[in-house]
């Protein structure tokens, strides 16, 4: 299985927007992450593109910065049209460094300092996502004492089963994210919101979950908040403008993957938001929507460099990797599945079935167990497919191991946009 701008080259080896992986390994090291930069613009603009014909331009596309967060791959998103969901201090300090317009930056968090709100506010972002009801009254103090009248949404929990792992499952109830819609608190709140002065309540918005491959669930919950605003619009006289719909949209790890195309979800979406608009007399909201992985999860590969390989006969063969749970903590964490080959032999038919260790002081430090792959042998280079979301964000240094550099391809060229961690950087911090 390759995926977009991927391919095989003369020599077998696998190419990512056109560059030799093995080249790659050999100029930057490993393990390394890298990133296509025309799959990541490919996609920034079907999700635009998708925007401005089913609403009319009446919208906005924030990328979420929390599956990938550096300077470049912002600057990448923003010049794309793009805004940017940051969900703590160092995200927004990223996105504006980066030079993305505050207005164009919405800020999440299920709880966020005194501090992280001040910043923002300060800052001038265009939204605020109201999580709980103590930052109603944060919010107006600090946008007062700044002389700003601040835009929120209201994050509601719509109720919506999103058929994914629990662990990502953030539209129910029992959710520590948002307001239920079931024991009104979420109304309460919106209620009292607009008692304040320096508050703007825009509207609401909604994250089901994360990796669904189902249009029927977005189509639900679009359904919910519309119905939701037009009972404010009842009961204060007060109509909301904006709907924010999250993200979540699957992408490929394995071939049994069959994601939705982004401008099909769009289409069926918007048609249900205009129909119940048009049911409860409501006018059109700006619609936005927060997709992250499903802009750079494909778009990124990385890279590493087997060692020790350990065959256990009627067990299972163990081939540990110069990397692991340090760079990608995602199976440990919830299973994730991932696509393996031997990028030195990327054509070559795939008759072994391996689990991916890696070289960390952790028995559960794997990168995926029973994985089809071509035969493998100590100081080949492992690919590991669609790594380019919540990867590097969650890599750590575990057992002091340094976090990978980061590369950027496009057209057979390549360009570091992180550079690859220090022993020094290590101890940076130490006294």
């Amino acid at each position: 299985m390759l995926l977009e701008g991927q391919g095989i080259n003369a020599l077998n080896h696998l190419t990512i927007g056109g560059c030799d992986s093995l080249e790659l390994c050999e100029k930057y090291g490993t393990p390394l992450y890298v990133i296509d930069e025309n799959v990541v613009r490919e996609h920034c603009r079907l999700y635009k593109k998708s925007i401005d014909e089913f609403y009319n331009g009446n919208g906005l596309v924030f990328f979420a910065s929390k599956a990938l967060c550096n300077l470049e791959m912002i600057r990448v998103v923003n010049s794309e049209g793009l805004g940017a969901d940051s969900v703590s201090a160092g995200e927004l300090y990223t996105v504006l460094k980066a030079g993305m317009d505050s207005e164009k930056i919405c800020i999440h968090g299920n709880n966020k300092t005194d501090e992280e709100l001040e910043y923002a506010i300060k800052n001038r972002v265009g939204r605020i996502v109201i999580d709980d009801v103590s930052e109603i009254k944060k919010v107006d103090k600090i946008a007062k004492a700044n002389n700003i009248r601040q835009k929120v949404l209201f994050r509601i929990k719509p109720g919506i089963d999103a058929h994914t792992h629990e662990f990502i499952m953030t539209g129910q109830i029992d959710c520590k994210f948002g307001f239920a819609l079931e024991t009104g608190e979420a109304e309460e709140a919106i209620c009292k919101a607009l008692e304040y002065d320096n508050i703007i309540v825009a509207g609401v918005h909604c994250h089901i979950g994360s990796q669904i491959f189902e249009s029927e669930p977005f189509k639900e919950a679009a359904k919910v908040l519309v119905n939701f605003m037009a009972d404010i619009k009842d009961k204060t006289g007060y109509e909301m403008f904006e709907l924010n719909l999250g993200g979540g949209f699957g992408v490929t790890y394995t071939e049994k993957d069959d994601p939705i195309k982004f401008n099909k979800y769009i289409e069926e979406v918007s048609a249900i938001i205009k129909e119940e608009c048009a049911k409860r007399n409501l006018v059109l909201p700006f619609v936005m929507m927060e997709p992250g992985r499903s802009i750079v999860g494909t778009a990124g590969v990385t890279l590493y460099k087997a060692g020790a390989i350990k065959d256990i006969p009627g067990i299972r063969c163990y081939v540990s990797v110069d990397g692991g749970m340090t760079d990608n903590p995602r199976y440990i964490l919830y299973q994730a599945e991932y696509t393996a080959l031997v990028a030195n032999k990327a054509g070559d038919e795939k008759t072994e079935v391996v689990t991916l260790a890696g070289k960390c002081c952790e028995s559960g430090d794997l990168l995926g167990e029973n994985m089809p792959i071509q035969k493998v042998e100590s100081g080949d280079i492992i690919a590991v497919l669609t790594t380019g979301a919540y990867n590097y964000s969650m890599a750590s240094n575990y057992n002091r191991v340094p976090r990978p550099a980061m590369v950027m391809v496009k057209n057979g060229e390549s360009r570091v946009i992180v550079k690859r961690e220090t022993f020094e950087d290590l101890v940076r911090n130490d006294i």
